[in-house]
């Protein structure tokens, strides 16, 4: 609710002003001098302030200049007995939204008033614009890079952003999930609207239900006034819900109805306010386990799956660790004076061989921690500070995986039905011939260390055309 300070020694005027403005749905905060209005600016957020320029304490300019010098964007309109044309320059100078003269006129005041409130409204949608003309240019950061996975998820994202629907998105910590919620929200037709996050793991569970949907003045000790939970605030909008597997049953149980429903009550209250916002959860649980242990309701579930993408780890995309490294130092050596830091070869294969457990999010924190740290122009391994154990090589089994996914990623499972037995002679050919070098060609050896029968060896010499001559020179 927009708070409007009305400030006077005319008891009379503040009587009828504040009949005026609570008429018009606006809170309204009364005071009789100037001190008690330069105590209500400070301790409250206030977009408009109404103020007499001649009161006891301090006069109305005294309070502007004041509340300019710290800061506050309220928009000020300075009232007066004295139609004197220095009066106006100095309040309109000093930052003043307008000027009006006593005796006014009821109609004048709620015309100016209401155009306080419109401009209220315009800083905010500029405001906003701002905000996400600058996430659009910084919030693509956890998607640099050329893996397969990515790519996808960007491709599902594109088509599903303008579809009205729900979306769950899977994911470790610090792969991206809120930036690719935010990147969904600003490609949707609520883009004009906000973008509300909520970590449910960072708020406490007996604070949680408040936060989600309000409370009513009273509801609670404490409670003074009433507060606007998320969902109504992402009126219009999108709503993100994070962590939405730490969300307590009960919680659960009203959030699925809100969903449902399409509407809530707030804490203490006994209307109920309709909702109008798109959900994107976000989880790095397995939800459908948190199912089968009864920990997670199974139709909230399956109302927030309505379209499900899952980001990959980092160590997934290795590929893309150099590549989002680079862009990292880019944005820090500009914002940090740091033009020529550079990477070392040897740090960016600590980067690149490293697991990186806390994923992009992480890596972002190591590469600006580097760039301040470093001592020379060029960032070694020493100024990664990598932590230890985590360089790890790869198993057999992850090589082999890592080169065998590309295909069967490309691979269309209507296409090849045999292709068990199209990979297996790729996968045998050249371990039989390194075995083969080894025991340089003599097969009764190769056949031993390969726990097969030499009948089998040959058999299979044969199937895969390797030469052994050539082996054994």
């Amino acid at each position: 609710m927009i708070k409007v300070l009305i400030a006077d020694d005319d008891e009379s005027i503040l009587w009828v002003l504040e009949k005026l403005l609570t008429g018009k749905g606006l809170e309204v905060i009364k005071a009789k001098d100037g001190t008690e209005a330069g105590k209500a600016l400070a301790d409250n957020p206030v977009s408009i302030a109404v103020l007499d320029i001649n009161m006891p304490g301090k006069d109305g300019l005294k309070l502007l200049t004041e509340a300019k010098k710290t800061g506050s964007d309220a928009s000020f309109i300075i009232m007066t007995a004295e139609s004197s044309m220095k009066n106006t320059l100095e309040a309109m100078k000093l930052g003043a939204f307008d000027y009006i003269t006593k005796p006014f006129d009821l109609n004048e005041m709620e015309i100016v008033i209401e155009r306080a409130i419109e401009n209220l409204k315009l800083k905010e949608k500029v405001s906003a614009l701002k905000e996400r003309l600058r996430e659009s240019l910084s919030q693509e950061t956890a998607f640099i890079g050329k893996s397969k996975a990515v790519e996808d998820v960007f491709k599902k994202a594109g088509k599903i952003a303008a579809k009205d629907v729900t979306v769950l998105i899977l994911g470790e910590s610090g792969t991206g999930k809120e930036l690719l919620s935010r990147l969904i929200h600003m490609n949707s037709p609520r883009a004009e609207g906000p973008f509300v996050a909520v970590n449910s793991a960072a708020v406490p569970r007996d604070l949680m239900e408040s936060e989600l949907f309000g409370f009513e003045k009273g509801a609670f000790t404490g409670a003074v006034e009433g507060k606007k939970g998320k969902f109504e605030l992402a009126e219009g909008g999108t709503l993100f819900l994070d962590e939405v597997g730490d969300m307590s049953p009960d919680l659960q149980a009203r959030l699925l109805r809100a969903i449902q429903e399409r509407e809530f009550y707030r804490v203490g209250g006994h209307e109920p306010i309709k909702v109008d916002g798109r959900i994107i959860a976000a989880t790095n649980q397995d939800l459908e386990k948190a199912v089968a242990e009864k920990r997670f309701r199974e139709d909230l579930l399956f109302r927030l799956n309505g379209i499900t993408l899952t980001l990959p780890p980092l160590r997934d995309r290795k590929g893309d660790v150099a590549i989002l490294s680079l862009f990292f130092l880019d944005r820090f050596r500009a914002e940090f004076g740091a033009g020529s830091r550079s990477f070392s070869p040897a740090a960016v294969e600590a980067l690149e061989t490293y697991q990186w457990p806390g994923n992009v999010r992480e890596l972002e924190n190591v590469v600006r921690r580097s760039v301040l740290m470093s001592q020379g122009v060029t960032i070694t391994p020493q100024d990664l500070n990598l932590p230890q154990g985590r360089h790890k090589k790869e198993s057999l089994e992850d090589i082999i995986s890592a080169r065998l996914k590309p295909f069967i990623d490309k691979t269309d499972h209507h296409s090849r039905q045999e292709l068990y037995a199209f990979i297996m002679p790729f996968m045998e050919r050249p371990l039989i011939k390194l075995v083969l070098e080894k025991t340089r060609g003599n097969q009764v050896q190769a056949a031993d260390m390969l726990g097969i029968n030499r009948n089998t060896l040959r058999k299979k010499i044969r199937e895969l055309n390797i030469n052994v001559g050539k082996l054994k020179e």
